[in-house]
This record gives C-alpha cells, structure tokens and sequence, in this order.
C-alpha cells in the first residue's frame, strides 16, 4: 500500500466515525439543493497548478480537468455564465503565494498563470485575476454573480483542500446555493482531498456527484428552451 492509499484509508476511517458522530448529534445532514439560476466557477486550472514544472503543479489535475470538460459544453450550450480565477503575475515582484518554490522547479511566471488549453475559456468568459485563496475575496466575483441574478454556484477547480474550500465557504456565505461535484475538482495529497470534500459537505455545501450536476443543467436547458 501506498504511502497515498495509507493517507485516504486513514482520513476514510476518521471521516467515518466524524460522520457518525454528527449522525448521532444531529447535526449537519440537510442539503442545501439547486437553484434556478447556476454559474459554474473554474478554480485555479492554470499551467502553474496543472503541469508538474512548477512546484504547485505537482500533478496534472487530469482527473479534475476531465470532469469540467464534461460540464464546459453543458454550460455553454444552455447560457450558464462560466468564470475562471487563476493568480495574477507581476514581473519582477515576489508573489507571497509561490514564494516557497524551490530551485528545482520552474520559477514562477506568466505562463504560470495561464489557463490550461485543456479548459481553454470561452469568447466572453470571465477571467479574475485573485490575489488569496478564495474567489470572492477582493475580486469583483459577487458583484458579477449579484449581476447575473446567480443563485447557484458549481465549484470546481483545485484544491480541495485550500481554494475550492475557501471559495464555498464564502460562496454560502453570500447564501448561494453552492455544488462540488466530486470529479471535477482535486487536491494534491487524496487524504486531505476526501476529508475536506466531507467537511465541505457537511458544512458548507453539496458535494455530489457529476451525474447529478450534468442532469441539472440538461434539465434546466430544457426549461430554457
């Protein structure tokens, strides 16, 4: 058994007796359920998290990068804004978020900041450039929402465990009906990946599967026709 395996086996275990413990007390288990009006959130996809030259791009995030492929037509196709965040870069400064890379790694650069081709935005997309973790702090990320009269946000992007948790945090703070579909966002280390998508779940948002996203939007597509 991997070191990885050991990981998600154990947060598994802690997850279990966690999620007993609520059952038992009562205490997190309604959803929060869908809107009417989605606006799927792109976390994060930029070359600087998604190729492994960089010290944040330890994996690809294929598996993230595969499930918003699924959602990207579906979104497009029934007029569901669609906004992306990625860090900005400014030549010549020290970013304090990428500053602990080390010499091993490609230095940080605009390139860094890129979208990957993979989940390449639309014409008209929206792209914000965030200076922390979450994608409505100090970004025009609500007031853009407030304008599209969003009442749902689908989270996707990485990491779970940092970016994407921030984002739903805040998310629900604006009382935004807030989804994670499962596929389609990652985190670097799986234990801290599946604890995290738990207690996201229990506390902030609906963490569901993709199928269940996918037949959301189809439906409402076909209220929109």
């Amino acid at each position: 058994m991997s070191i990885d395996d050991e990981g998600v086996a154990a947060a598994l275990e802690a997850i279990d007796a966690v999620r007993r413990y609520y059952s038992d007390k009562g205490i997190f288990e309604p959803t929060f359920g869908f809107g009417q009006r989605p606006a799927l959130l792109v976390i994060d996809m930029a070359y600087g998290w998604t190729d492994p030259a960089y010290a944040t791009g330890s994996l690809r995030l294929d598996e993230a990068v595969a499930g918003i492929q699924r959602l990207l037509p579906l979104c497009r196709a029934n007029r569901v804004p669609v906004v992306y965040t990625t860090s900005p870069f400014r030549a010549g400064e020290e970013d304090p978020m990428h500053a602990r890379e080390t010499g091993q790694y490609r230095c940080w650069d605009q390139h860094a900041c890129e979208i990957d081709a993979r989940l390449t935005p639309a014409p008209g997309e929206l792209v914000i450039e965030k200076e922390t973790a979450s994608a409505f702090f100090g970004t025009h990320l609500a007031a853009y929402l407030i304008q599209q009269k969003v009442d749902t946000l689908i989270v996707t992007g990485c990491s779970t465990s940092a970016c994407v948790r921030a984002s739903a945090t805040d998310s629900r703070a604006y009382r935004l009906h807030t989804i994670v579909p499962r596929q389609c966002v990652q985190d670097r280390a799986p234990a801290a990946h599946e604890y995290n998508l738990f207690d996201i779940d229990a506390k902030f948002a609906d963490v569901v599967d993709i199928q269940v996203v996918e037949g959301y939007l189809r439906k409402r597509g076909e209220v929109c026709v």
